[in-house]
């Protein structure tokens, strides 16, 4: 029997892993190095809330990424008499660059960021179910956006710019998912 890494086999995987690794194209290349070289310079805070008041009281999700490094977390849920969980921490260089490469990389897979584009103006607007917020400062540019909570991607395609709203949804998903798994890493709670 031969051992993994000889013969014919480990070529294949060779080729697998050249292939893998060398994905990235020349433009993906740039727009890395001037993430890079931006980040050394520019302001970035991003903030998202949702939330809605209801049977529960006020009941909400935060996170914001601020300047100085520091990630800010708020979970409250009164349902079942919970607690409100507060978490903080410091996050490295790192953790800040693959912040703003999620955003920068949202729906057009380049360096120019699609939600720094968008206009919540045809957006559904808060209501009794609740309301989203995101802020995001990056460099010179600042956006706030605010909508309703949005239940999946019906809602987002009956609305008056699905498309928009769409990017919206998917970067805040993926932003959500970011957060989880920092915190579920560092702290050992689940965020949900």
């Amino acid at each position: 029997m031969r051992g993994l890494g000889t013969g014919r086999g480990s070529e294949v995987w060779s080729l697998i892993r050249f292939a893998i690794t060398d994905e990235k194209t020349q433009r993906e290349r740039e727009c890395e190095r001037e993430m890079a070289g931006e980040e050394e310079n520019s302001e970035f805070y991003l903030r998202y809330y949702v939330g809605h008041k209801g049977k529960f009281g006020h009941e909400f999700l935060e996170f914001e990424f601020r300047p100085d490094g520091k990630l800010r977390y708020a979970n409250n849920s009164n349902y079942k008499n919970d607690t409100i969980i507060r978490k903080e921490v410091y996050v490295t260089p790192a953790v800040v660059r693959e912040c703003r490469r999620i955003i920068s990389e949202s729906e057009s897979g380049n360096c120019d960021p699609e939600i720094m584009k968008e206009d919540d103006n045809n957006w559904p607007e808060p209501d009794r179910v609740g309301r989203q917020e995101l802020e995001i400062v990056m460099g010179n540019e600042h956006i706030s956006f605010t909508t309703s909570k949005i239940g999946s991607l019906v809602d987002v395609q009956s609305s008056n710019d699905p498309e928009g709203l769409r990017i919206f949804y998917y970067l805040v998903q993926d932003l959500k998912c970011f957060v989880f798994s920092l915190i579920s890493l560092h702290f050992k709670i689940k965020p949900i």
